[in-house]
């Protein structure tokens, strides 16, 4: 082994001392399908950690939509889309997902960490811009940083610093704004039609990352353009299966020269391998599903509301949250581990996120709700929060606002 290596991996300590002090709350394995209660080391655990916000994983119709594709396409495709990868289970989802956000066409890639990979690596040059959230999620930035393009952060959220940072840009460059829809550690949802306005002012373009929108706002689920009717103000969509759709994979959609051209520029389609048949398969049914049952999505604002009022009521910080993720401020990185382990030990199931997730003083118990969650559940989980923030005497919030 390389001496440099060596001396890189083995001066790693961070998740070692976290280990050591029994608090280390990653790669936990769950011993049952995702749903509102899992199986952990044989243990009953309520999940208000996971990103299936419809709580489809386990929906027979998606279950048996997998199994099928499957046994007549095999376990793989063995190629990526550009040469061999290509089924016509894949055609007709981009159909459908072209459909289902009001757009021309649509690219499927094999997750949507690589759909923003792809994108934003490749449209635009040297002599362009990428604009983005200082919140985004890390696919965005690290596609921009795959770039050749000058890339430029700009304030949460803040269409006014956005318009500052624009101006200052050369008229012939191409500008890419990139930010999510909801974003994925906030939950608020990004000031869409001010962003808009700016957009158009500097002839810049617009990609909406929809993660954690599909399925969640806009009509039937479509997302954050359809959601505040800007669907033809926003040049590309791009999303993932893995949360309100059940399965794995991503996708972008655009209009068809725009699609036409990232199927033949954008290389984290063209150099990896398709998804499986029984991924896309999954992912049909439970788009049906979400477009023909809008009481799911129903669901899940019920549950919101109601998990967001008991916490507001009982004086925890929630930021600014818009969305069913949940963000429950606790502002000191140790007592976010503790709180996190002391809700596992007793049964709730809570993702802890601190620097360089997000700054310091702003570390975070991470909640979000699936549709399939009872107020039962719901109920329990805060009540088990409520105690464990009196045994570490973490403080509360005398107002707030629902």
């Amino acid at each position: 082994m390389s001496n440099k290596l060596k001396e890189r991996t083995t001066s790693f300590k961070d998740s070692l001392q976290i280990k050591e002090q029994g608090l280390y709350p990653y790669f936990r394995a769950i011993e049952s399908g995702q749903d509102t209660e899992v199986k952990i080391r044989g243990q009953r655990v309520l999940m208000f950690g996971s990103n299936s916000y419809l709580g489809l994983t386990n929906h027979p119709k998606v279950i048996e939509a997998s199994q099928k594709a499957a046994i007549q396409y095999g376990t793989g495709c063995a190629g990526s889309r550009f040469l061999n990868g290509t089924l016509d289970l894949h055609e007709q989802l981009e159909a459908k997902l072209a459909e289902h956000t009001g757009k021309e066409d649509a690219l499927l890639f094999s997750t949507g960490f690589q759909a923003n990979l792809g994108a934003l690596s490749c449209i635009t040059g040297r002599h362009d811009y990428i604009l983005l959230d200082e919140r985004n999620h890390a696919s965005i930035i690290d596609g921009s940083r795959l770039s050749f393009s000058k890339v430029i952060k700009y304030a949460h959220n803040n269409p006014k610093d956005l318009e500052k940072k624009l101006s200052l840009l050369p008229e012939e460059s191409l500008k890419l704004i990139a930010t999510d829809g909801i974003f994925s550690m906030e939950g608020d949802i990004v000031r869409l039609p001010e962003m808009v306005e700016v957009a158009k002012a500097y002839d810049a373009a617009i990609v909406v990352d929809d993660a954690h929108s599909l399925g969640v706002i806009g009509e039937k689920g479509a997302g954050t353009a359809s959601y505040f009717g800007l669907t033809d103000e926003v040049d590309l969509i791009v999303g993932t299966f893995s949360k309100s759709l059940a399965s794995l994979g991503g996708f972008i959609a655009g209009t068809k020269d725009s699609i036409e051209y990232l199927k033949h520029k954008a290389r984290s389609v063209m150099f990896s391998a398709s998804m499986p048949p029984s991924a896309v398969a999954s992912t049909l049914a439970a788009l049906e599903i979400m477009r023909e049952e809008p009481e799911h999505m129903q669901r899940l604002w019920d549950n919101t509301h109601y998990m967001k009022s008991l916490l507001v009521e009982n004086g925890f910080d929630l930021g600014k949250t818009e969305s069913p993720i949940l963000p429950v401020y606790i502002r000191d990185s140790e007592k976010t581990f503790r709180i996190t382990q002391m809700l596992f030990e007793n049964g709730v199931f809570v993702n802890p996120v601190v620097s360089p997730a997000v700054p310091s003083e702003e570390s975070l118990i991470r909640l979000s709700l699936m549709a399939t969650h009872t107020f039962d559940q719901i109920e329990e989980a805060v009540d088990k929060m409520i105690k464990a923030r009196t045994a570490l005497r973490i403080g509360t919030l005398d107002t707030a606002t629902i």
